[in-house]
């Protein structure tokens, strides 16, 4: 039985974790993670592909054993069909994402864009325009995940007005200072745009 530790993962971890042993190791999986989300998201993933799966929980540790359902083999589960980002422009628009928990809302948008690393392809770019312009700064905890999306062909605009407002132009550490034409003329020229913030 092929087994992986989630335990003290940060959310999504855990379930890209799963996904990952799922698609190069097979079943049967054996994926120890902490109790609560974390057992609840690992588990619906799991059941979403439609597997057979028991957790047993011992107060730290919940152990989370998956099997064939009835319609899959014991060899590696295929990759899931994910939705391509080839078309997609995303626009932040703040640092964070929501606004009544600026720690909480930085932890999201790190962990939004991590999983948007993850993801086997990248969205064709991503817009920094007001304070969101703070991620590309070498300290956001977000820069990281910004710079592997750009290794994998992702382009990084940030709007330069913003970047002059906030003081922060010669600070900027990932992506290209733009302006709004290019921005505009890059959301109009795609099929679908995403705005966070």
């Amino acid at each position: 039985m092929n087994k992986i530790d989630a335990r003290k993962k940060p959310c999504p971890k855990p379930v890209l974790m799963a996904r990952e042993a799922l698609e190069k190791e097979g079943l049967p999986l054996e994926i120890l993670v902490d109790p609560g989300v974390p057992v609840l998201n690992v588990k619906r993933f799991l059941e979403s592909r439609n597997l057979s799966v028991s957790v047993m929980e011992d107060g730290e540790t919940a152990t989370i054993t998956c099997s064939p359902g009835d319609e899959t083999s014991c060899e590696a589960v295929e990759p899931s069909n994910e939705y391509g980002l080839e078309d997609v422009v995303i626009v932040i628009s703040s640092s964070i994402i929501g606004q009544s928990d600026a720690e909480l809302g930085e932890v999201l948008i790190k962990s939004f864009l991590g999983t948007l690393v993850e993801r086997t392809s990248a969205p064709t770019a991503i817009v920094l325009m007001n304070e969101g312009v703070k991620l590309a700064l070498p300290d956001s905890s977000a820069s990281e995940s910004l710079r592997e999306l750009e290794k994998k062909g992702c382009t990084v605009l940030v709007c330069g007005t913003c970047a002059k407002h906030f003081r922060i132009e010669s600070s900027i550490s990932v992506g290209t200072i733009s302006n709004m034409f290019e921005i505009t003329e890059l959301m109009i020229g795609h099929s679908k745009t995403i705005v966070l913030g």
